[in-house]
């Protein structure tokens, strides 16, 4: 049964028509899960692609009560940790953000295990005391990389940087209002030289100092809007505001950005139900171009998440369902030992190249890649939870 069945038949009360997946009673994010723990792919690392494939697990599992899933994650990101909570292998004075993401993950282990667990807390506290001295801009938003990628802001980012932030602020300091408004200022930067306000889309990043090769001369920005970067900023805005206090002067602002983005969207998902990997006008359909599932499953998940949690109208449940749809039908391959696996990811999407279109649809796909996977269980667990209630 596709999910557009399911979701009519919710409404007309036939809750007891819920989607099975082929040949199996597992849901699909558990499924998936189970799946990537017989591939090479799901060996842990301190990285993002695993902190994000993690993240995902670690939902399905939660949704459906699977303690032995849960095991398996708790004692892989435990073993990322010394018992006097120094990260392996990570140096606190390189400064990446991307490598800041794990710290999600830590902290939700740290959460679960009722805050109790000191190691779980040093660790979290040594990365966000790094953002303390993190390179900035003039105008002070985190640098994506130094110093590779000096004075650059890259969507990216935020997901990587911001989520971790706002939550560790939330869970360790609430009250610091000095640390709310840097987390807000970091997504007025990106808005302020990124959002195209006839589309409501964002370009993959800036440079304040305009010195990149991709740089306009004018705004800094990049050329294009890349697919997985606007996955990654609408997923950071979904995440940052289920924790920001919604007194303050930023919660505003950024349900404001949020809801741009989704109309923005909405105005130009595919036919499909998909979204194409250079996503500015002229390039959608345009040869060498296509419907990229990273992003697809991205943009499901806050979607889904959002309209859950009261951030989106319902009005945005079709775009969510229909793109769910092609996810399982596209996506999702169905292996002959009765696992999954997830195609259509491409590999790698950076500033550190001249931001062209044929540089964006001439980076290969890879399969079974954390950044696609991760994200359609997100994605999955929000729809399982709309089925069960």
């Amino acid at each position: 049964m596709h999910v557009q069945t399911l979701f009519l038949a919710l409404l007309t009360g036939a809750a007891s028509s819920l989607i099975a997946p082929k040949s199996s009673q597992l849901p699909y994010s558990t499924w998936m899960a189970e799946s990537f723990l017989s591939k090479p792919q799901s060996k842990i690392d301190r990285y993002y692609v695993s902190a994000v494939l993690y993240e995902g697990m670690q939902k399905a599992a939660t949704l459906h009560s699977n303690s032995t899933l849960l095991s398996h994650i708790s004692s892989s990101i435990s073993s990322l940790i010394t018992s006097n909570g120094t990260i392996k292998t990570w140096d606190p004075y390189y400064y990446s953000l991307d490598d800041i993401r794990i710290g999600n993950n830590i902290l939700s282990l740290w959460d679960s295990s009722g805050r109790k667990d000191d190691k779980y807390r040093i660790a979290a506290a040594s990365l966000r005391e790094q953002l303390n001295r993190y390179p900035r801009t003039p105008s002070g938003g985190f640098w994506h990389r130094d110093p590779q990628y000096k004075n650059q802001m890259w969507l990216d980012g935020l997901y990587m940087a911001e989520t971790f932030y706002a939550t560790y602020t939330a869970y360790v300091e609430p009250e610091n209002a000095t640390a709310w408004r840097d987390i807000a200022r970091q997504f007025e930067l990106v808005e302020l030289h990124c959002r195209n306000r006839t589309s409501g889309l964002l370009v993959h990043g800036y440079d304040e100092s305009k010195k990149a090769v991709w740089a306009d001369p004018v705004t800094g920005a990049s050329p294009h809007v890349w697919d997985r970067a606007v996955g990654w900023y609408f997923m950071a805005l979904v995440e940052v505001l289920q924790v920001y206090p919604q007194n303050l002067e930023g919660y505003a602002k950024l349900k404001g950005y949020l809801v741009t983005l989704a109309e923005g969207l909405k105005r130009v998902q595919d036919e499909s139900g998909g979204w194409w990997l250079v996503m500015d006008e002229p390039y959608p359909s345009m040869k060498g171009n296509y419907i990229e599932s990273s992003a697809t499953a991205m943009f499901t998940y806050g979607y889904l998440k959002g309209i859950r949690t009261g951030l989106l109208e319902e009005s945005y449940r079709d775009p969510a369902v229909k793109a769910y749809n092609l996810l399982l039908d596209r996506f999702v391959k169905h292996e002959a030992n009765g696992t999954l696996s997830w195609e259509g990811t491409v590999k790698v999407g950076s500033l550190d190249r001249d931001a062209s279109f044929e540089y964006y649809i001439g980076v290969p796909l890879s399969e079974n890649d954390g950044k696609g996977a991760g994200p359609l269980m997100f994605a999955a667990t929000e729809m399982e939870m709309m089925q069960q209630s």
